[in-house]
C-alpha cells in the first residue's frame, strides 16, 4: 500500500502540491487529472524521489520512503519505476541495450556502462520485449523507432527493473491517437497481468475513464477529487477545470485536448478482436 501524509513541496513562493493525503490500494491503475500546472508530475517526482517533499511523509508497506538514502533511495526507485513523456532512451543504442539499462539499480553504472548483463537478465528484456510486440525491432536503435514504439520499450525498461509500482508521466501527451491506444492498453496490460500498481497523469478525462479504476484530480497542488471514474460529475468536473458552464464547456475542451477520441478508439478496437 502506497500513503502520501500531508504531503507538500513548494518552490518559492509556490505550492506545487500542498498538503496531499491520499492511499492508493495495490494492483490498482490510478489516472491523475487536472490542468497544466495543477501538480500532476511534481507529485510523482516526489513519490520516486526524484525531488525532495517541503513537508510531509510517503509510506510504502509501512515503510518510510522520505527517509531513505544511498543504495535504499536507489533501490526504491527501481521498484517505483518511472516512465517520462520524453521516453528517455538512448537513441543511438538498440533497443535490447536501452531494456537492459533498466537493471542499473541492481547491476550497479560500471557493469551497465560496459554493458556486463548477466543471461537472466537478458532473457527479461527478451521477454519484455516480446510481451509489447516489440521483440523484432530488439536490435534496431531506439532512435529510428516511432513514438508510440519509443515508449513501449519505456515500459519494457521499467518491466526489467522488477518495480511493484509504476509512475507514468504524460506517457501519451506526444503520441498520436493510435499510438495513445498502445501505450495505454501495454500499461493497462501491466496493471492486470502483474498486479502492478499504476499512477498516470493525463490530460484527456476520457483516456483516464477508459482505463483507470481510480482517479485522483487536482487543482492547485490539491486533491480536489479521489474515487472511481462514474462519480466524476460534472459539478465536481467544474471544480477541477474551472468551466462556469460544466454543461456544454467540460466534456469538449477537457476530452479533446490531445485525444479526442481513445476511448472510442478502444471501444471500436475491442469490437474488431
Amino acid at each position: 500500500m502506497l500513503e502520501l501524509y500531508s504531503l507538500k513541496k513548494s518552490f518559492g513562493q509556490l505550492n506545487a502540491v500542498d498538503d496531499v493525503t491520499v492511499t492508493i490500494e495495490p494492483g490498482q491503475m490510478v489516472g491523475v487529472i487536472g490542468r497544466s500546472g495543477a501538480g500532476k508530475s511534481t507529485l510523482l517526482r516526489l513519490i520516486n524521489r526524484l525531488v525532495e517533499p517541503t513537508n510531509g511523509k510517503i509510506l510504502f508497506g509501512g515503510r518510510d520512503i522520505t527517509k531513505l538514502k544511498g543504495r535504499d533511495l536507489r533501490l526504491w526507485r527501481a521498484s517505483c519505476a518511472m516512465i517520462f513523456q520524453q521516453f528517455n532512451l538512448v537513441e543511438r543504442m538498440d533497443v535490447l541495450t536501452n531494456v537492459l539499462i533498466g537493471r542499473v539499480a541492481h547491476q550497479g553504472v560500471v557493469s551497465t556502462i560496459i554493458k556486463r548483463f548477466t543471461e537472466e537478465e537478458k532473457a527479461m528484456a527478451v521477454q519484455a520485449l516480446d510481451r509489447l510486440d516489440l521483440l523484432s525491432q530488439a536490435f534496431q536503435k531506439a532512435g529510428t523507432l516511432s513514438g508510440g514504439q519509443q515508449q513501449r520499450v519505456a515500459i519494457a525498461k521499467a518491466l526489467v527493473q522488477r518495480p511493484e509500482i509504476m509512475l507514468a508521466d504524460e506517457p501519451i501527451a506526444s503520441l498520436d491517437p493510435a499510438n495513445a491506444t498502445r501505450v495505454m492498453e501495454a500499461l493497462r496490460k501491466v496493471n492486470r497481468e502483474d498486479g502492478i500498481t499504476v499512477l498516470v497523469n493525463l490530460h484527456t478525462l476520457d483516456t483516464a475513464r477508459a482505463y483507470c479504476d481510480r482517479i485522483i484530480a487536482m487543482k492547485a497542488g490539491r486533491v480536489v477529487f479521489e474515487g472511481r471514474p462514474h462519480d466524476l460529475t460534472r459539478e465536481r468536473l467544474n471544480a477541477v477545470y474551472g468551466f462556469d458552464d460544466a454543461d456544454s464547456a467540460i466534456d469538449e475542451a477537457v476530452t479533446s485536448t490531445a485525444i479526442p477520441s481513445l476511448a472510442d478508439q478502444h471501444e471500436k478496437q475491442m469490437a474488431v478482436a
